[in-house]
């Protein structure tokens, strides 16, 4: 009993030895053999000598060959804790299993997060970003020195700036990239940092955690479907199978080709959750737009589930509720329905499609936003209902301003033909286009359409000053192109689900072109490149 139970003491030290990744925690077999051969008489030198001398000793000193932990430990490894190397990553209710594998230039060398299918949907992979604590320290130093060498320059020595921020800093607050930008300057540098001036390439593969994505339906044996280091990849590639898991999960709540709610199920709940393999599986259902009906889809994320939820109610009033469109219509002058038919992206019709829905957006925000049972949705519709003509006239109003502004940028890029000011022409049309585009009024919505003419007004009034200076209108739209690129990038990333944060910042770049092109026209708050850049690095 006490050989196996030193033989599991032994093995415990050697695996925190190899989560340490150290090969100097337990001590030698010599000082194993000295351990027995001190406590061993020199007599007993054969099985039946030990055994008999073993049943009179035990009687008095039954611990004296059990091995003391402590022992096993070399000297000088006291400060390696299992606690810095747990069996268990906890986030919430969720609990996934950690395996350390000591071996440099393996794919999953490192630690690696063991994450079920059924709830890749609810991880927080940036809580992980923080590490073990055990390699935390090693962690930062690495990050420091992937900065820059502008910025690095301020952060040395790196293992000992590491060990000072990180006493600054609570885990799993935040991003860990974004609490070191933050806290580093106030270290006394000074320097401005970006959550994204750290490059995580750099970074040695070891200290970056593993995910292994695994089947979790019954019979499958925990088969792995996708590992690697970069889990917003692998949450991508996956997102087919994980969206299949999450609707059969909820399969008596799908829904397609509703054109009232009494087509759709009687509560259309926020959450639902149901087990998968022991593990509990949790999606968000939703309302979804699909053009000539609605639907109800589980989705992976509560985000997901409310841009979509707001987009599905919209489409369920409209189709229920009669439009203005034609009356509105009717009540134009004749210059107003000349501008409309002009509309690139449709003409008229388009337009007033457009106007309307701005409407029902505007009024489904102030009622409070979507509703997810039949009565509270009747009481929504008659409220919209209620307040749909005149709020579609006041849209109307300010899509015909916006209209005839647009106009006039037209126009004036028309009479700009000199070669010189040929890119600074370019970069106003696409700004138009994103500006006046086919949706443009909803895009925007009723409160930000006034900002739409103020935009447009500064490109009418950069167009006007660009032939006397056309250099310093270079020089401006080179700087704007740095943090227009970011938000690009940032957009790519997201693609058509981006989330509120991210439009925030689109309207954060009309008003730096602004402040840089047309500064007598005024911004709504205070923009710089940097308020860009940082709004950037919290999106993500």
């Amino acid at each position: 009993e006490f050989f196996a139970r030193n033989r599991e003491l032994l093995e415990e030290a050697e695996e925190l030895e190899h989560r340490a990744r150290r090969r100097d925690i337990v001590v030698d077999d010599e000082a194993l053999f000295g351990f027995y051969d001190a406590r061993l008489p020199a007599d007993v030198v054969s099985g039946r000598h030990f055994d008999a001398w073993w049943k009179r000793v035990r009687r008095e000193q039954p611990e004296l060959l059990t091995f003391d932990p402590a022992m096993l430990v070399a000297e000088g490894a006291e400060t390696v804790s299992e606690d810095d190397y747990p069996d268990t990553w906890r986030q919430g209710d969720l609990a996934l299993r950690l395996t350390y594998q000591f071996e440099p230039g393996t794919a999953a060398d490192g630690v690696t997060a063991e994450v079920p299918l059924g709830v890749v949907n609810r991880l927080d992979a940036d809580d992980l970003s923080w590490q073990v604590p055990g390699l935390r320290h090693e962690l930062v130093t690495a990050l420091i020195r992937s900065l820059p060498k502008q910025l690095r320059k301020n952060f040395v020595p790196a293992p000992d700036v590491a060990a000072a921020v990180l006493r600054r800093v609570r885990p799993h607050a935040e991003p860990l990239a974004v609490a070191l930008a933050r806290e580093l300057p106030r270290l006394g540098s000074g320097v401005e940092l970006f959550a994204e001036d750290f490059d995580v390439e750099r970074v040695p593969d070891h200290l970056r955690i593993t995910f292994r994505v695994v089947d979790d339906s019954p019979g499958a044996g925990g088969a792995v479907l996708a590992e690697g280091k970069d889990f917003a990849a692998l949450r991508d590639s996956l997102a087919g199978q994980v969206q299949e898991t999450l609707e059969e999960a909820s399969d008596e709540l799908q829904r397609s080709g509703a054109r009232s709610w009494a087509d759709l199920p009687a509560e259309v709940p926020a959450t639902h959750t149901s087990h998968r393999g022991g593990v509990e599986v949790t999606g968000f259902p939703a309302l979804v737009d699909e053009g000539a009906g609605v639907g109800v889809r589980t989705f992976a994320t509560a985000d997901e589930a409310g841009r979509a939820m707001g987009r599905g109610t919209r489409r369920l009033l409209l189709l229920v509720l009669p439009s203005p469109a034609r009356a509105l219509q009717a009540g134009l002058p004749n210059d107003a329905k000349l501008l409309l038919a002009r509309f690139p992206h449709g003409g008229a019709g388009a337009v007033l499609d457009d106007v309307v829905t701005c409407a029902v957006d505007s009024l489904l925000a102030e009622a409070g936003g979507p509703v997810r049972t039949a009565a509270a949705f009747d009481a929504l519709a008659d409220r919209v209902r209620a307040g749909l003509p005149q709020r579609a006239g006041e849209v109307l109003q300010r899509v015909l301003r916006v209209l005839t502004a647009a106009a006039e940028v037209e126009r004036a890029l028309s009479r700009t033909t000199s070669l010189a000011v040929l890119p600074s022409v370019a970069d106003v049309r696409a700004q138009l286009s994103d500006l006046v585009g086919p949706g443009f009024a909803t895009a925007a919505g009723f409160e930000r359409l006034p900002d739409l003419l103020r935009y447009l007004r500064g490109a009418q009034r950069r167009l006007e000053a660009l032939p006397a200076n056309p250099q310093r209108d270079r020089v401006r739209m080179a700087e704007l192109a740095r943090v227009q690129e970011r938000y690009d990038a940032a957009r790519a990333r997201h693609g058509d689900d981006a989330p509120q944060e991210l439009e925030r910042v689109r309207w954060m770049l009309q008003e730096l072109r602004i402040s840089k092109f047309a500064q007598q026209v005024g911004t709504a708050h205070p923009v710089s490149e940097e308020r860009v850049l940082k709004a950037l690095a919290e999106v993500g």
